[in-house]
Formats: C-alpha cells, sequence, structure tokens
C-alpha cells in the first residue's frame, strides 16, 4: 500500500505535465476571415445609410426652425402653434428615427454575426478535441499573460480548421 501511494505521488505530476493547454487570437482569426469582412462592411454601409437619413432629417429640422424664427414675428397665434406642434413632431420623429436604426442595427450586426462567431467556436472546438487540450483561451479577452512554454497557440490550427469548412 505504502508503495502504491508512492506511485502515485511520483506519477501525479506527470499527468499534470500531460494536459495540453492552448491559446488564440480569435479577432485575428475573424479579422481574416472573408465572411466576417463583408457582414462588417454590409453593418457599416447600413450604419452610414442610417447615419445619413438622420443628418437629413436634422438639416430639415434646423431650416425649418429657422424659417420659423424669421417669421414667427408676423405669425398670428395659431400659426405660431401650428408651426410649433409640426416642429416637435419632427424632433419626435428624429428621435423615434434614432432608436429605430440603433435596434435594427444591433439586430442586423447580431443577425450577421451569429453564423460567424459560431463557425470560429466550431473550429476551435475541433482544434480542441483533435489536439486534446484541455484549454484553449482567447487572447483577445484580455488574458494578460500566456506561458508560451505550457500553452501552444492554436490560432494557425484554427484558420486551418476554418478552411476546411468553405
Amino acid at each position: 500500500m505504502k508503495k502504491f501511494f508512492l506511485m502515485l505521488m511520483l506519477l501525479a505530476p506527470m499527468t499534470l505535465f500531460a494536459q495540453k493547454f492552448g491559446h488564440i487570437n480569435s479577432q485575428q482569426v475573424m479579422n481574416d476571415m472573408p465572411e466576417f469582412v463583408k457582414a462588417r462592411g454590409e453593418v457599416e454601409a447600413t450604419a452610414k445609410q442610417y447615419e445619413n437619413d438622420l443628418k437629413a432629417m436634422q438639416d430639415e429640422l434646423q431650416r425649418k426652425a429657422a424659417e420659423y424664427d424669421k417669421t414667427k414675428s408676423t405669425m398670428n397665434a395659431t400659426k405660431q402653434k401650428e408651426t410649433e406642434d409640426a416642429l416637435m413632431q419632427l424632433n419626435e420623429k428624429i428621435r423615434t428615427a434614432y432608436n429605430d436604426n440603433t435596434q435594427a442595427l444591433q439586430k442586423a450586426q447580431q443577425d450577421k454575426m451569429q453564423p460567424i462567431t459560431t463557425k470560429l467556436v466550431n473550429a476551435i472546438q475541433a482544434v480542441g478535441k483533435a489536439g486534446n487540450y484541455v484549454y484553449i483561451m482567447d487572447v483577445a479577452s484580455g488574458i494578460p499573460y500566456i506561458s508560451e512554454t505550457l500553452s501552444e497557440d492554436v490560432t494557425a490550427k484554427v484558420k486551418a480548421e476554418l478552411s476546411k469548412t468553405k
């Protein structure tokens, strides 16, 4: 029994060293994925369109407000009230459009990025299983230190796995 415990104590550190750890820079991998670049471009184009639409609405509001300020003194009370209400409605319309655009942009980004993220996670899992890794950590998540001697950079392996799925 004593020999068994002694043997166990000697072999325990060896099993600890037999575990493999890997690390990856997922941001680098994603930036190299053509579908990510395409999706990011589409989201940026949509954001630019929303921005242009809001800018046009804001310019219209400013133009109408400036026009109202110039002609306010010549308007009767009823016309002033109507114009002020119209300006307030346009301002509310701009706020609503901004909120709607923000939500639509977030949804578009999520819809376009979810399949890409899933594909990346599947590739990382495939590399992890094939290489018998205990953990694969993402350096893009802010890990402050990774030992290069105890952890293998599997970024290239994940890129190779991704190229198989094209």
